[in-house]
């Protein structure tokens, strides 16, 4: 009877290209010569494995297979015979038929050795060095990537963040300062393990930064929104402005007005290399929501007294027109 292989790899007929590649790793994990020298039915059952793998790995075979134009050896089925009438010495009937034609002199099915299947299913970072039955060793292990959200101040000021991996295991990240959205830190053999005693493979964690309610960045500079009132604004001040490090004091000058911008030298993100980034901070006049009297009636003297116009000279262009 035919051997199934799907049921060599443990799959049904179904299954996906990528459930066919986590089954084919598993047993050649479990049963490659390397890590059980001397078991010969570990490695009968090796050599079995991995020529079910070399049919159903390929997408062609694989279509071949299963609508019946190749055997589990890989050869090809013969055609319904046909005959016709051939006047021989015998008065008999020769019957004529296609020959099949073989994937390949090895168990394999067409791969030269093992090389060629662990090559496409753990990557060549480097050459293959040489294994038992001409197969392949030590081979580097798959990169594993991660997806790790950040608070923006997190992301400004650097640190330690462990995440948890889908197996329940954690991993320690070292947060760079100055992370950005997107960016994405690679962990050297923090991947998948290596196959023979090669090497492990990376992890990659992509960072996705949440927005802050006050801090926006904008490369290594910090830009902020400050309230002040109309007293500050025309008197100046000294007034607590938060920054990613920590608050300060900064003096507001007299006669400020809205959308003035002053600079806090060194206040914004600070990377291990290069000069650190300022933070900027943009002046908003916020008037109370309720204007009392005394107010109203000082404004409405000042008013009185000058001639000022805000808007003197703004728009000239456009009222030319």
């Amino acid at each position: 009877m035919t051997e199934d292989l799907y049921k060599v790899l443990g799959v049904s007929n179904s299954a996906s290209d990528d459930d066919i590649r986590k089954a084919y790793r598993k047993l050649a994990k479990k049963l490659h010569p390397d890590l059980n020298p001397g078991n010969e039915a570990s490695a009968d059952e090796f050599k079995r494995v991995s020529a079910a793998y070399a049919i159903l790995g390929d997408r062609e075979q694989r279509a071949k297979y299963d609508a019946g134009e190749i055997d589990a050896s890989g050869q090809e089925r013969p055609e319904p015979r046909y005959y016709r009438e051939h006047a021989g010495a015998d008065g008999g009937e020769r019957y004529y038929y296609r020959s099949g034609r073989t994937s390949g002199e090895n168990a394999f099915g067409g791969f030269e050795d093992l090389s060629d299947i662990f090559g496409d299913f753990f990557g060549r970072r480097r050459g293959p060095e040489r294994g038992p039955m001409g197969g392949a060793g030590r081979m580097a292990g798959r990169d594993a990537r991660y997806r790790l959200e950040l608070d923006f101040l997190e992301a400004a000021k650097g640190g330690k963040k462990r995440i948890t991996l889908p197996e329940g295991a954690s991993l320690d990240v070292s947060v760079p300062a100055g992370v950005a959205d997107g960016q994405t830190i690679r962990l050297k053999g923090k991947g998948e393990e290596g196959f023979s005693g090669g090497p492990n493979g990376d992890a990659l964690i992509e960072i996705s930064v949440r927005p802050h309610s006050l801090f926006a960045r904008d490369g290594n500079d910090i830009r902020l929104t400050l309230p002040i009132s109309l007293d500050e604004a025309i008197l100046g001040a000294k007034v607590e402005v938060p920054t990613i490090h920590g608050p300060v004091t900064m003096k507001i000058p007299a006669g400020a007005s809205s959308g003035q911008s002053l600079r806090l030298k060194g206040r914004g993100i600070r990377k291990s290399k290069g000069p650190p980034g300022d933070q900027y901070v943009e002046l908003k006049v916020v008037l109370p929501s309720e204007i009392d009297d005394d107010l109203r009636d000082a404004v409405k003297a000042w008013r009185e007294r000058t001639n000022f116009d805000p808007r003197a000279g703004w728009a000239s262009d456009w009222r030319r027109r």
